[in-house]
């Protein structure tokens, strides 16, 4: 059938114009090729698809039943050009992203909202989930790409950094008088603590932190929202661990307090997670592109 497909073509304009010289002249071949197009494709089908005549060409009954379904045939083709097209152009088309809810909100809102409103027929699809969900969901194929805390080493996977982030501890007025010096780890261990549930990557990275220097962590509250956590630190129910870029509208108001370790927690970053087996689609190359350009 494949290799059949340009000789329908020529059997196509061939039928529209009912003319040799004429299809020739509209496909940029010479007249004789367009006759021996039309003789191969009546061998291969084994039967008449013109009669000759003095006064021209005229197409037999099975030529006419063929026309009828390469007429149709070739729309359908053309009609998928065209939607490839669109796609292309970013007219059409699906951006599934996986995303957990604080990148979300605290980071990813704007991208989403500028993609959206250049490219509004662009479906966004948003897949929730915590990190290790999202790297189910780019390997299942059910996401595209995947915004993520960092660090996530996988052989399968292409990491890009796209923010730098900061984990800190914080507290609300209550607390308010052990921000104004920096504190020992053993006295921070001595405070209530308030924590994400274990299986995030935010609580993991700070946990091992801690654990390097020497101390296990027992919080207090182990919560499943990172804005619990920043809410009970500034209802003044114990110390919470927070990001710092992701609180600042808190703690420039005063609603919270940042307690100063004797060590800073060194920098993570968010990142754009991606296989490396399988190319990005346009829709997903264009969004990476535009949060790799405003790092």
């Amino acid at each position: 059938m494949v290799g059949k497909l340009d000789l329908y073509r020529v059997f196509n304009v061939v039928s529209q114009n009912k003319s040799f010289s004429t299809a020739a002249e509209e496909l940029y071949m010479t007249q004789s090729a367009v006759s021996q197009a039309i003789l191969k494709l009546e061998k291969e089908l084994e039967v008449k698809l013109f009669h000759r005549t003095p006064k021209g060409i005229v197409m037999t009954n099975e030529g006419k039943v063929l026309n009828d379904h390469v007429n149709s045939a070739l729309g359908l083709i053309h009609a998928a050009e065209d939607k490839i097209s669109d796609f292309k152009m970013l007219k059409y088309g699906e951006l599934r992203i996986g995303v957990g809810d604080t990148i979300s909100r605290y980071f990813l809102l704007p991208y989403l909202g500028d993609f959206h409103a250049k490219y509004p027929r662009i479906k966004l699809k948003i897949l929730n989930g915590t990190t290790s969900e999202i790297l189910t969901f780019i390997k299942s194929g059910a996401a595209d790409v995947g915004i993520c805390n960092l660090p996530i080493v996988d052989e399968q996977l292409q990491v890009t950094p796209c923010k730098e982030i900061h984990d800190v501890f914080v507290c609300g007025e209550k607390y308010k008088h052990i921000a104004r010096d920096t504190i020992r780890f053993e006295q921070l261990m001595e405070l209530p603590l308030i924590f994400l549930e274990k299986k995030s990557n935010s609580r993991l990275y700070v946990e091992r932190f801690l654990n390097e220097k020497g101390y296990e962590v027992s919080p207090a509250f182990e919560l499943g929202s990172y804005d619990l956590v920043s809410d009970f630190a500034r209802m003044n129910l114990g110390i919470s661990c927070v990001i710092r870029e992701f609180s600042e509208e808190h703690l420039k108001s005063g609603a919270l307090y940042e307690v100063l370790l004797e060590d800073e927690i060194p920098g993570r970053n968010i990142g754009i997670v991606h296989l490396k087996s399988v190319p990005l689609s346009r829709a997903a190359e264009e969004f990476v592109g535009s949060i790799e350009q405003r790092k």
